[in-house]
């Protein structure tokens, strides 16, 4: 099997606390480049503890991708995969669902970071997994956070069709006798967090369903572009320039470039720049 990693790129961390400790840290110089009210979409992948010398250790060493929102300096960022435990951690048995994501986004917020939603993301076709003694994994967090109470964020852009002519009624009175923010009246910068035109829909919620998408191209997992637009149309207004600091394949600049909004892209490995401007160039023809 081919080995894509390079030297220098996460995931080869010796334990949770190592991982978690890097994540802090170059999250740090994400918010000292980050506007004021920027915000932050991070999807993170979770694992499973097998123990000193186990070889059911089941965090996998995914290729790392994501996004950094350049103008309003929004990240999603896809971390995936440490290399297989060596030593007892504290806490951790054989078996023990590591919890990786929430560690992060509680250290993220011990730092300082506002930690606003869980979103997850529902996988309708998820890899099989060889196990009889708990459910198979079909979803992963992507945590939506701000740099300050106040920040950027357009759900008007990404809101959701109603299910029904009633649940549309009904949507329409809530917002004719109350105009109301759904949480709070103080929650976004430039105005209240109002239900907006009932007309456009209703706000989005917190399960994102989206199918995974294979690539005949890449040699790794890559987000599907339907997973990646709304934080794209939420998290930088059309103009802006979208800033990715795990370019992987390109998926963030290609949906960047299809909504109007600019990218910069920071990849190590030069395979993967050189597939991610084939693809973004359309030298190469992708799917999804």
């Amino acid at each position: 099997m081919r080995d894509y990693g390079v030297e220098g790129q996460l995931g080869l961390e010796e334990t949770p606390e190592e991982y978690v400790e890097r994540l802090v840290e170059i999250f740090s110089e994400v918010r000292r480049v980050l506007r004021g009210d920027g915000t932050v979409f991070l999807n993170l992948g979770d694992s499973y503890y097998g123990g000193k010398g186990a070889s059911n250790y089941n965090f996998q060493k995914r290729r790392e991708s994501g996004n950094l929102h350049g103008d309003q300096h929004n990240i999603e960022a896809t971390i995936g995969g440490m290399r297989p435990l060596d030593a007892p951690q504290d806490g951790l048995k054989p078996k023990d669902l590591v919890g990786i994501p929430w560690r992060v986004a509680f250290a993220l917020q011990a730092d300082g970071w506002w930690l606003r939603s869980d979103i997850i993301w529902s996988k309708p076709n998820p890899m099989p997994e060889s196990v009889r003694d708990r459910p198979t994994k079909s979803h992963e967090y992507i945590f939506l956070l701000s740099k300050s109470k106040t920040y950027y964020y357009d759900h008007e852009a990404i809101k959701e069709p109603f299910e029904s002519a009633e649940e549309h009624a009904k949507r329409k009175r809530i917002v004719a006798s109350h105009g109301d923010s759904e949480e709070s009246s103080t929650g976004m910068a430039g105005g209240h967090n109002m239900l907006g035109d009932p007309e456009k829909g209703k706000n989005k919620r917190s399960v994102w369903t989206v199918a995974t998408k294979p690539y005949r191209e890449a040699h790794f997992a890559t987000f599907p572009q339907d997973l990646i637009r709304p934080c794209v149309l939420a998290g930088c207004p059309a103009g802006g320039t979208v800033l990715d600091p795990f370019f992987g394949a390109g998926t963030t600049g290609l949906v960047s470039k299809q909504e109007a909004r600019g990218y910069i892209g920071i990849e190590l490995n030069p395979e993967y720049v050189e597939m991610a401007r084939q693809r973004i160039t359309g030298s190469v023809r992708w799917r999804g």
